[in-house]
């Protein structure tokens, strides 16, 4: 390799580093990560002279965020040794074997998620913090607290615990999350790991708690009023203090027992709702450790072992194109079957034009295909060409016959046409959705026996059904005829909010829907607003005039009233009697302007109810202290933040002067 290549391969790991560690993103996998930053490693072994302080060798994981404030870890948050042969484990265990003729193990799943310090003093759980850059970390108390797995009160009052665990989003969440994603035609997260990671780095708690995360915990890394010995023994204290621990621990002296077991682990890891991607090789005498030491970025005692993806190579029979709720074309790869992941796969997903023509994909490749954090099957690339031609998508809709339009600031190709069947079906179940109009008893299928039988051509006609002209239909009895009917009518009553989050339109999802319903309050003061009513640029300092809504959100609304064909719906919408207004609470001002933060017990109010009665009277809560933050309400067991405010000089409220403010 020249110095050239070598720093080429520096830029690169730097910059995919960056989308894995602060972004959430990845535009490769792991394991080619893996296999880039071996290749890094034996060019520097061999030219020592090459490394600068930029090298990814020279850090852990990356700069960290500036949303949150900082956190410094006093037990540094390091990451382990990588290896990726069984050769590779076996001089792991000879280096050890220096410091003890027989050294004793524990083997661990290793959870693919994101890393996180938990801190309880006196038992109760005060702060939680991300790894960051290993010294560094970013404070997300708040959205720890979400978490059901993270026990907020441990069974013993411990004078100070700080444990180590790794955030990571179920494999059923993920799927389900995923799903919706889809048929909203949004591009779906890569891997549960980018979910979890994003879910928990969120400014609002309220949508971590919706992203379901779990907890496994795996690590004392400082303890008070407890002595341990042992790793095993650690995690058993662990559990018995009310900790959802990693899975399975076994302690092995036997080397090569260590080893059947990391195979055991990749032989049944399909059969967890967690994403594994290795296996943990740990020293399991803590006095043992600290004669084997570290080195400056990993300790010496333990080693994870990374398993390779499972991909696999099959035929492309066909590319099927389907239409979505929003008319996107989404292209579907349809292959020769191959089991990844213990289940049979035939179907993945190709994204856009743009994806097939960059991997340069065609009917009657061999491809290689995998499944993306062990549950979306996807295509990596082509392996061979067979006799197939370049693949375009139609620019005609494969279902209404429509032209197609590709927007310019868009990968997407769409059909446009508002009548087309499967926009109609897909916006019609969507419209009935539980977070939208929430009409029980009208799923898929029901949409379909409704649209094929040109009983309804929109959601509005779902106003003029009559229970009659439903049970002439196989498999819909009068009973079902006349509880859809009366699910409709009871539909009518949901709201603004609902309304306009049901319509679909496309980049106005549900929290954006209820803060639009909120600020206009009615659909006639939505129909006659202008985009400057919704979104304009600001100067530094002001408040926008929507919170969270952007520019390309009331660009979305605006294009979407603007066409006839919606008036016209809102108002048989009018005529059915659907209610087109917002109950929206009289908000007090008596807190207008002023940032709270909540810490510790209240003796009266949750920290949900105390957050309610600021913001209706004006004020705003967030997550941490800083120099803008205007009052701290503190209750018992205040913990870091009491101290923080104290440092500034931030008034701190008890709930009795916080309850006479507001009276």
């Amino acid at each position: 390799m020249q110095q050239s290549e070598y720093r080429q391969l520096v830029d690169h790991l730097n910059y995919y580093s960056k989308l894995y560690y602060t972004l959430d993103e990845s535009e490769i996998t792991d394991f080619e990560y893996d296999m880039l930053m071996q290749q890094l490693k034996a060019a520097e072994a061999e030219h020592p002279e090459w490394v600068t302080s930029d090298s990814p060798t020279q850090r852990i994981g990356d700069a960290i965020y500036t949303t949150f404030d900082k956190v410094t870890h006093t037990v540094q948050m390091g990451s382990l040794q990588d290896v990726f042969s069984e050769e590779e484990l076996w001089a792991f265990h000879e280096r050890c074997r220096q410091a003890a003729d027989m050294p004793a193990y524990t083997v661990e799943p290793k959870i693919d998620g994101l890393s996180v310090s938990l801190e309880y003093r006196d038992g109760r759980f005060v702060r939680g913090s991300t790894r960051g850059n290993g010294f560094i970390g970013e404070d997300v108390t708040l959205n720890l607290m979400t978490i059901k797995d993270i026990p907020k009160k441990l069974s013993r009052p411990l004078p100070f615990l700080e444990v180590r665990g790794e955030v990571y989003m179920p494999l059923t969440v993920f799927q389900e999350l995923v799903t919706k994603q889809l048929e909203n035609d949004e591009e779906p997260f890569k891997n549960p790991r980018n979910a979890a990671a994003g879910g928990l780095r969120q400014k609002d708690p309220k949508i971590t708690a919706e992203r379901k995360l779990s907890i496994f915990v795996f690590n004392i890394q400082q303890i008070e009023g407890e002595t341990v010995t042992t790793h095993a023994g650690s995690l058993d204290l662990l559990r018995e203090l009310g900790f959802k621990v990693i899975p399975s621990y076994p302690v092995f002296t036997d080397f090569a027992d260590v080893i059947r077991e990391i195979r055991r682990i990749d032989e049944t890891r399909h059969q967890n709702d967690f994403d594994i991607d290795g296996a943990v090789v740990k020293i399991n005498d803590l006095a043992l450790r600290e004669n084997l030491g570290a080195t400056v970025k990993v300790p010496r005692w333990a080693v994870a072992f990374k398993y390779p993806p499972e991909e696999k190579e099959t035929v492309l029979q066909n590319i099927e194109i389907q239409v979505g709720r929003t008319g996107a074309l989404t292209p579907t790869a349809v292959f020769d079957s191959v089991t990844l992941a213990g289940t049979s796969v035939s179907r993945a997903t190709l994204h856009n034009q743009d994806f097939i023509t960059e991997k340069d994909i065609r009917i009657g490749d061999t491809i290689l295909v995998r499944k993306a954090g062990e549950i979306i099957p996807e295509v990596l690339k082509v392996v061979r060409h067979g006799e197939g031609e370049p693949f375009q998508i139609p620019n005609i809709c494969p279902v209404c016959g429509s032209k197609t339009v590709r927007d310019e600031d868009e990968a997407v190709i769409r059909c446009v046409n508002p009548d087309c069947p499967a926009t109609v079906k897909r916006n019609i179940v969507h419209f009935a959705s539980r977070n939208a109009m929430d009409i029980d008893g009208l799923g898929p299928a029901m949409v379909d026996l409704l649209v094929d039988n040109g009983l309804i051509h929109s959601s509005a006609d779902l106003y003029d059904l009559q229970a009659e002209q439903l049970t002439g239909f196989e498999r819909v009895g009068e009973l079902s005829a006349g509880n859809l009917i009366q699910a409709i009518e009871k539909s009518k009553e949901n709201g603004l909010a609902r309304l306009l989050f049901g319509l679909g339109i496309r980049n106005v999802g549900e929290k954006a829907a209820q803060l639009i319903a909120k600020h206009f309050g009615s659909m006639d003061a939505i129909l006659a607003a202008e985009k400057d009513d919704i979104w304009k640029k600001k100067k530094a300092g002001e408040p926008a005039i929507i919170p969270t809504v952007g520019e390309t959100i009331a660009d979305s609304l605006v294009n979407y009233f603007a066409q006839p064909e919606a008036r016209e719906k809102i108002e048989h919408f009018r005529r059915c009697g659907v209610k087109l207004t917002e109950d929206v609470e009289e908000q007090g001002t008596r807190l207008a302007g002023k940032t709270f933060v909540l810490t510790g017990t209240l003796p009266t109010y949750t920290r949900k109810e105390a957050q309610t009665l600021i913001e209706k009277n004006g004020g705003k809560v967030t997550s941490s202290v800083s120099k803008k933050t205007d009052y701290l309400l503190a209750g018992e067991d205040a913990g870091s933040k009491l101290d923080k405010a104290q440092k500034l000089g931030v008034p701190v409220l008890t709930e009795d002067e916080f309850v006479r403010m507001i009276e």
